[in-house]
Formats: C-alpha cells, sequence, structure tokens
C-alpha cells in the first residue's frame, strides 16, 4: 500500500513539473522574441541576392538572432538587444538560450535605431566564445560585417580571419552599426523561465535539453537555411 503511495506521488510530481515546464516555454514574451527572431532570420537570409552565402551558412557553428537591437545617442551612446542562440550539434540544431547585448559609446552623435541582427559563429573559437557566460565583441571575439550574396564570399578571408560574422537589417536613422565593444551574455533569467528549471547554458546549446514546441519554428527556421555541408 506505501510503495503505491510513494508511485502515486512521484507520478503527480512529475505531471505537475512537466505542466510547469510547458507553461514556462509559452510565456508569452519568450514566446514572442522567437517568433521576432524567426522573421528577422526570413528576412535577412531569403533577401534576394542579398542575403547569407550559402558557404557560410553551411560552415556556421552557432546562430544567434537579436530582433529589435536599440542604440541610441545624444552624446554618450547606449546599446541594448535581447535575442536567442542555437548551436549546430550531432543531433541537428539545438533547442535556443536567451542572450542580451550590452554595450556603450562615446562620441558627438545624436540619433537612434532599432536593428535587427544575426550573428553567426564560424569556427569553433567562435562557438565557444557564444557558450561562455559572455564576452566581448572586438576583445574576446572577432567580429567583422558579413558578405552577402551568392559569390561574396569567393573574394573573403573571413574564415582566417573572423570568428563571428554579423548581418542586419537597420530600421532608425543611423547609417551602419559597429558592434566593437559590445558585450554579449547569457540571459539566464528568461532561459531558466523559458525551460522552468535552471539549466545550464552550456547543457542547452550542446543539444542535451529537449526543444519545446514553442521553439520548434525557429529551429526549424535556423535549420533550414544553414544546412550543413557534406564535408562538415
Amino acid at each position: 500500500m506505501m510503495k503505491k503511495f510513494w508511485a502515486t506521488t512521484c507520478l503527480m510530481s512529475l505531471a505537475v513539473a512537466a505542466t510547469a515546464a510547458n507553461a514556462s516555454s509559452n510565456d508569452p514574451k519568450l514566446v514572442g522574441r522567437l517568433a521576432a527572431a524567426t522573421a528577422t532570420l526570413q528576412a535577412i537570409a531569403s533577401a534576394p541576392d542579398k542575403g547569407i552565402p550559402g558557404s557560410i551558412m553551411e560552415s556556421a557553428d552557432c546562430v544567434a538572432v537579436i530582433p529589435g537591437f536599440k542604440k541610441a545617442a545624444f552624446v554618450v551612446g547606449a546599446d541594448y538587444g535581447q535575442g536567442v542562440v542555437t548551436c549546430r550539434t550531432a543531433k541537428g540544431w539545438s533547442a535556443p538560450a536567451f542572450i542580451k547585448m550590452t554595450g556603450g559609446s562615446f562620441g558627438f552623435q545624436i540619433g537612434g535605431q532599432s536593428t535587427d541582427f544575426v550573428m553567426v559563429a564560424v569556427n569553433q573559437k567562435g562557438m565557444q566564445d557564444l557558450l561562455k557566460n559572455k564576452f566581448k565583441i572586438g576583445a574576446d571575439a572577432a567580429a567583422a560585417a558579413g558578405p552577402v550574396g551568392r559569390n561574396a564570399s569567393a573574394a573573403t578571408d573571413w574564415k582566417l580571419n573572423a570568428e563571428l560574422l554579423t548581418y542586419s537589417r537597420s530600421k532608425g536613422l543611423f547609417a551602419g552599426v559597429d558592434l566593437g565593444g559590445v558585450v554579449v551574455s547569457q540571459n539566464a533569467d528568461d532561459t531558466r523561465t523559458f525551460y522552468g528549471t535552471n539549466e545550464p547554458f552550456e547543457t542547452v546549446l550542446k543539444g542535451d535539453v529537449p526543444t519545446p514546441a514553442s521553439a520548434r519554428q525557429f529551429v526549424q527556421t535556423v535549420s533550414s537555411y544553414f544546412k550543413a555541408s557534406i564535408a562538415k
């Protein structure tokens, strides 16, 4: 009788935990961020003759998408954005983890912009940078504006000089964006909220955490564009 009681109690606990995890992964704010990231990736990757070259997509180890990265300035500039990242694993693309980008700039500038970004880690060093707690672009990770177009990658040495390639879609007043000095870090609170438990960032990105239903469209979109080459 006691064994049956404990078995029933354990099953109820598991059911409650599963329900809580599902409710967490349906958090409207985080689901909305995933939807915005999916739309951003589709817009940048599918741009006619100006998309990310296939050779770069094939070489990608991780893909981070930051929709609506904000930059505003009045003498002192400030940068802030929130997004998601997924990494390639032996089983396919990982469940997403949540990240944030913060930074600042100084100079006589007045204006503001909102920019959608895609960051592509194109080698093992770039992947390891994204798996860290945080890193500074330009200091801890070399970043470059990624080439665009079907044949653009043929005339560049990005494989030798860059760990991260960045792509953007600007909406505001600035003509361009310099990501040097911007810090990329885990958004541990949002990742914990999404999964309903304190999943380590590295565990998520190495593919050891199942992808929740609310994140599947984002992961499938990444998978559809960033297909590995046969030689990879």
